[in-house]
């Protein structure tokens, strides 16, 4: 009697149109079996489990606020706290956006260096250090010389690591010189010179915690993690003792889904308004061009587009090291997931994107 209950309720689960549970404080509606959608989504699956897409972890979509799908590829599942790298830098540009709206800061436009000047006294004094503002490091255009994507710059990543202080590293950086072949900032779009810089970054994390008078765990959980209901995330930390707002914290995936959800929602997460809603258009607003390739760029964030069946959707993409994505598509009313551990393949981001727009978006697009 037991199996055949059980064979009636899966008989009228596969044949509603669509099954809508609550959970974890937010619903999830599952395509119904047979729809095109599934059939996609269940490529999707399969074509990752195939190693199509190498190793993908997981892969969320949630559009019109719900979940559409969810499939998780590694042991972990889906508690798995996921480290995603540079995905961080983006939570960070929101811990900005509350501080200011807190009144801890004043705006984007104030200038770094008081926050920071207990690291001091720094190296390679300039006067023109004192005039780099909290918007420099969010678009990535601060005249430091700092750039990731260069192995000889003072101021990659790698060579951070190696210090005590980061944020003194930071401001020990001279300034950046331009050769002729590479445009200064009066002559770059909307004025700035981009150089992808994970030390900047870091830097604002310090801000904040200085600015706030709380450690930036603390003040994240505060003003972020506990309205959205996330909760045991792992931060990494400097030999100092700072949280790296550059990278590494480890969150859920479904958390990151919140975090792009709560982005789409002009910064409101079920009706509570989390960060200012001007503050997430300045965000997801151009501020600077990333170079050729690699679109524009706002408050670190991403704005790729891709293109879908022919068209192409404007996004804001949250992106990590090896592929790992959060892509909102406001035209769809979409936040996709892609975490991955491609760290030591060609191209991790191109695979990502390609998992995204020919699979994830291709389910949403008739």
């Amino acid at each position: 009697m037991r199996n055949l209950v059980l064979a009636a309720c899966l008989s009228l689960l596969a044949a509603a149109p669509a099954l809508a549970q609550q959970t974890d404080d937010w619903p999830i509606v599952v395509p119904a079996a047979g729809s095109a959608t599934a059939e996609a989504f269940t490529r999707l699956d399969t074509a990752v489990r195939a190693g199509e897409f190498q190793k993908v972890t997981s892969v969320l979509v949630a559009r019109h606020g719900r979940v559409i799908h969810e499939s998780y590829f590694d042991d972990a599942g889906a508690e798995g706290r996921r480290n995603t790298r540079s995905v961080t830098k983006t939570v960070t540009a929101m811990l900005v956006g509350a501080a200011i709206a807190r009144g801890s800061i004043s705006s984007v436009q104030a200038p770094v260096l008081p926050f920071i000047a207990d690291h001091g006294p720094f190296d390679n004094p300039d006067p023109r250090k004192a005039r780099i503002t909290i918007e420099d490091l969010l678009t990535m255009s601060s005249l430091l010389e700092c750039d990731d994507d260069n192995q000889f710059s003072r101021g990659n990543e790698e060579r951070m690591y190696l210090i005590e202080d980061w944020v003194k590293f930071a401001f020990d950086l001279p300034i950046r010189g331009f050769a002729a072949w590479v445009p200064k900032p009066e002559d770059a779009p909307y004025g700035r010179s981009f150089s992808y810089c994970t030390t900047g970054v870091t830097t604002l994390g310090a801000v904040v915690q200085s600015a706030t008078h709380e450690a930036l765990p603390d003040f994240a959980r505060e003003v972020l993690f506990t309205p959205l209901g996330i909760t045991g995330e792992e931060w990494q930390f400097s030999p100092t003792g700072l949280a790296q707002g550059g990278g590494g914290l480890g969150l859920r995936s479904r958390d990151l889904l919140k975090l792009g959800e709560m982005l789409l929602d002009g910064g409101r997460w079920h009706g509570r308004q989390v960060l200012p809603e001007a503050f997430v258009t300045a965000m997801t607003t151009p501020h600077a061009s990333a170079g050729e390739g690699r679109g524009d760029y706002g408050y670190l964030t991403w704005l790729p587009s891709y293109t879908v069946k022919g068209v192409s959707y404007p996004a804001w993409a949250m992106a990590g090291t090896g592929g790992n994505k959060v892509v909102i598509i406001p035209a769809l009313q979409a936040v996709v997931v892609v975490t991955t551990e491609n760290y030591n393949v060609r191209n991790p981001h191109g695979i990502a994107d390609r998992l995204i727009s020919e699979h994830a978006l291709a389910a949403l697009v008739p």
